[in-house]
C-alpha cells in the first residue's frame, strides 16, 4: 500500500515534486503536526487543509464521534424522498455489485454529510461499523476530521484520503475516495458517492470509478428531469433559505419573510447538521451572555413559523437539510463560474451581530473576494467593487485599475478610486 499511496497525487491530479502520500511520511507529518500545530510541509495540500480544519473544529484525533441523528424508520422515509433514491440504481449497478468482490464498501451521503446508503463487502461493513460509518451518521469534517466524504463536502471536488491521512487514528487503517453528485440543473451537491476499503481504495482506478459513476448519475438525473419524471419520491414542500440579504424561506408558493433571529438560527442549524445544544445555540447567537431558557423560547417560536422543519430539543436540529443561496454561491465558485457568484453574492444577513452568523459572512465574503482577485476579469472586479464589500476594498480597485483597458471608464473610475482610499489609508 505505500508504494501505491505514494504514486497517488493531490485528488488524483499530478502536484510535481515535494508532495509525499507514503503512509510512513504521512504518519509522520501527521504526529509532528498534532504536537506542533505547524503546517505539515510536503503533505498533500487538501490533506493538509483538512488537517487544520479537523484541529480548529476540536475533532478528538483518537475517538470519532459521527453523530446518528436519524433513527431507522426516520432515515428510511427520509432517504426515500431523497433526489438521489431514484438513482441508487444505477450507483448499484456500476460499483456497488463488484464492491463485494473487490473488498470494498460503497456509501452515498445527503448534502449535509449524512449517510444514507452504506453497501458492499460483508466483512469490510464489519470494520467500518465498528468506527461508526453506518446508515443515519453525518461523516462531516467537524464530526470525524479528515475523510474521503466529509472533505469532498467541505472542498466540492473529487478528493482521495489514503490511510494515515485521516485524522482520526481508528480510521487510518481504511483509504477512500468520493465526489460530490450535483444537480445537473442548479449545480448544487446533492449528496456525495464515497468507495472506501484497505489497499485497493488507494488506486488512482478507484478514484477514476468514483468520478465516471458520478458522471453517469448526474446524466441520468438530467435524463430524468428533462423526461419530466420525478427525482425521487416526491419530498413535502421543499424549502431552501435566504440569507443573502432580506432573510425568508422560499418555497413553491413563495417566499415567507423571516425574522432576523428565526434566520440566524435556521441558518446555524443549517451549518450545524449533527445539532445544536441550547448552551451552544446561546453563545454562537450572542456576542454576551444568552440564557438557555431565552434561547428554548426563541425556537418555540421559530417552530411555529416553520412547523416540521424543526427536529428534537436535545439538541435542536433540522429535520432535513436545508439548502441557503450561500451555497448556491458556493456551487457557482466550486465549479469555477466567479461571475455567477459575484451576482449572486451579497452580504450574509448583514444586519445580524451573532458570533457565529459574523464569522459565516466573514468566510463567505473571503471566498469570494479571493476568487475574484484570482479570476483577473474586469467585469468581475467591477461588479465586486460596486458592492458592499468591495467599495473600499484597495487591492481589488488596484487589480482592476491593472487590468481594466487603459482610458475605459472602468480603469478611470478605478484610479480615481485608489488614489482616494491611498490618501485617506495614509
Amino acid at each position: 500500500m505505500e508504494r501505491t499511496a505514494a504514486s497517488v497525487a493531490h485528488a488524483g491530479d499530478p502536484q510535481g515534486d515535494g508532495v509525499r502520500r507514503d503512509s510512513r511520511t504521512v504518519r509522520a507529518a501527521y504526529e509532528r503536526f498534532l504536537g506542533t500545530g505547524e503546517p505539515p510541509g510536503g503533505i498533500d495540500p487538501v490533506v493538509a487543509d483538512s488537517w487544520r480544519r479537523s484541529l480548529r473544529s476540536g475533532v478528538d484525533p483518537d475517538t470519532p464521534h459521527p453523530q446518528v441523528s436519524l433513527a431507522d424508520d426516520d432515515l428510511a422515509a427520509y432517504r426515500a424522498t431523497h433526489p438521489l433514491a431514484a438513482v441508487m440504481p444505477v450507483v448499484r449497478e456500476l460499483v456497488v455489485d463488484g464492491a463485494a468482490d473487490d473488498g470494498l464498501v460503497v456509501a452515498v451521503s445527503d448534502e449535509a454529510g449524512r449517510l444514507l446508503w452504506v453497501e458492499g463487502n460483508p466483512r469490510l461493513r464489519g470494520t467500518v461499523d465498528r468506527v461508526g460509518f453506518v446508515e443515519g451518521a453525518v461523516w462531516r469534517e467537524e464530526n470525524v476530521g479528515t475523510n474521503a466524504p466529509g472533505t469532498a463536502l467541505a472542498t466540492r471536488r473529487a478528493v482521495q484520503v489514503i490511510g494515515a491521512e485521516h485524522f482520526s487514528r481508528p480510521v487510518q487503517e481504511l483509504s477512500c475516495a468520493a465526489a460530490p453528485i450535483r444537480d445537473p440543473a442548479t449545480g448544487r451537491v446533492l449528496g456525495v458517492l464515497d468507495v472506501t476499503g484497505r489497499r485497493a481504495a488507494a488506486t488512482h482506478v478507484v478514484l477514476s470509478l468514483v468520478r465516471a459513476t458520478v458522471a453517469t448519475v448526474e446524466r441520468e438525473l438530467a435524463t430524468r428531469a428533462a423526461a419530466g419524471a420525478p427525482p425521487g419520491i416526491a419530498a413535502p414542500a421543499p424549502v431552501d433559505l435566504r440569507v443573502l440579504g432580506r432573510p425568508a424561506l422560499r418555497a413553491r408558493d413563495g417566499d415567507r419573510p423571516l425574522s432576523l433571529r428565526h434566520a440566524e438560527i435556521l441558518l446555524l442549524l443549517a451549518e450545524h447538521p449533527r445539532g445544536l445544544g441550547a448552551d451552544e445555540l446561546a453563545v454562537l447567537l450572542h456576542p454576551g451572555e444568552l440564557s438557555d431558557v431565552t434561547v428554548r423560547a426563541e425556537v418555540s417560536r421559530l417552530r411555529h413559523v416553520v412547523g416540521p422543519l424543526l427536529a428534537g430539543s436535545r439538541p435542536y436540529r433540522l429535520a432535513r437539510p436545508l439548502r441557503t443561496d450561500a451555497e448556491d454561491v458556493r456551487a457557482a465558485l466550486a465549479l469555477g463560474d466567479v461571475r455567477a457568484a459575484v451576482a449572486g453574492y451579497a452580504p450574509l444577513l448583514p444586519r445580524s451581530v451573532a458570533p457565529g452568523v459574523e464569522r459565516l459572512r466573514a468566510e463567505l465574503s473571503a471566498e469570494v473576494r479571493a476568487a475574484v482577485l484570482a479570476s483577473g476579469d474586469a467585469d468581475v472586479l467591477d461588479a465586486w467593487v460596486r458592492g458592499a464589500d468591495g467599495a473600499e476594498d484597495l487591492a481589488a480597485w488596484t487589480r482592476l485599475l491593472v487590468v481594466a483597458p487603459a482610458g475605459s471608464p472602468q480603469a478611470l473610475r478605478a484610479r480615481a478610486r485608489v488614489t482616494l482610499l491611498d490618501a485617506e489609508l495614509s
